[in-house]
């Protein structure tokens, strides 16, 4: 059986991988015509994407424990970011209960499901942040052992990643 830290390596190496090669969220003009891919709702057709859309998948959201999952996996991930010793200090001015609520709604909105992200773009909540490729791979690792934590499969974990791989070049910013 393969050693765990190696598989989690082989999984950061392939999100950064897809996140170099992958262009900007899907905007709502393409969104029909790109394969597993959901057409937007008729109301943001006139500006980009704040999610990117995807088909929906009852199953991947049932993965997750639907909406409640994914607002728990939002609490627990927030409170990794903001205590962790590399990272933490992005979160210091940052409302956590209001971080925590939109994060929420951005994961189910990201896996198709009843909410939706009205936040700022991640281009624009973290244009003066300075992030790293580090800082941002830390991310996923904290991400990654929230969702064990709350024992989600692997295999589920990475479709999410898959999922939040478009966002990855509008949150590095250095």
């Amino acid at each position: 059986m393969p050693d765990a830290s190696i598989t989690r390596q082989t999984a950061l190496i392939a999100l950064a991988s897809a996140a170099a090669l992958c262009l900007s969220p899907v905007s709502p003009a393409t969104a029909q015509t790109v394969a597993g891919v959901a057409a937007p709702p008729p109301s943001s057709a006139a500006s980009a994407p704040l999610v990117p859309y995807f088909a929906p998948d009852p199953e991947l959201l049932n993965a997750f424990g639907g909406k409640d999952g994914l607002f728990k996996l939002a609490s627990v991930f927030v409170d990794k970011m903001r205590a962790d010793a590399r990272i933490g200090h992005y979160f210091e001015k940052t409302k956590l209960p209001r971080f925590k609520a939109q994060l929420g709604d951005q994961l189910c909105q990201l896996l198709a499901g009843p909410c939706v992200y009205d936040g700022d773009s991640m281009k624009a909540s973290h244009a003066d942040l300075n992030i790293t490729k580090a800082d941002s791979f830390r991310q996923v690792e904290l991400l990654q052992a929230s969702m064990d934590e709350l024992a989600i499969p692997f295999a589920v974990q990475n479709k999410l990643l898959a999922r939040l791989a478009p966002m990855y070049r509008d949150v590095i910013t250095r």
